[in-house]
């Protein structure tokens, strides 16, 4: 996979279908970043919003949503964005990761238009 890390992120995260999940480290072994979890969540935060990019359905390894003050937010989206594609999101974050997860199964190819 060729383009910058941000973009190779945003293309993995892309393929993601409604009504699944990844965790950060998934996506960063998709990619052929292993132990790089830290540097995904980094680049899905700098995506501009709204993003055709469904960076709302990676989760943490735990299958939380990662709640900070500094997330400015979107952690709430990401709680609401979840819940409309049908996973069931507690108020503490927690999701049912096992029962969502996606496989990395191939889906149609996504263009990015993303900067």
């Amino acid at each position: 996979m060729t383009g910058s890390f941000d973009q190779r992120v945003w293309a993995v995260v892309a393929r993601i279908p409604a009504g699944r999940l990844a965790t950060y480290g998934q996506v960063a072994e998709l990619m052929g970043a292993w132990g790089q979890a830290r540097q995904v969540g980094w680049a899905l935060r700098r995506l501009p919003l709204p993003s055709p990019i469904p960076w709302h359905r990676v989760v943490n390894a735990q299958g939380r949503i990662s709640m900070s003050q500094a997330r400015e937010g979107s952690d709430w989206m990401q709680c609401e964005l979840l819940r409309a594609e049908g996973i069931p999101v507690d108020g503490e974050g927690r999701l049912p990761l096992a029962r969502h997860r996606w496989q990395g199964e191939a889906s149609a190819p996504v263009h990015l238009e993303q900067p």
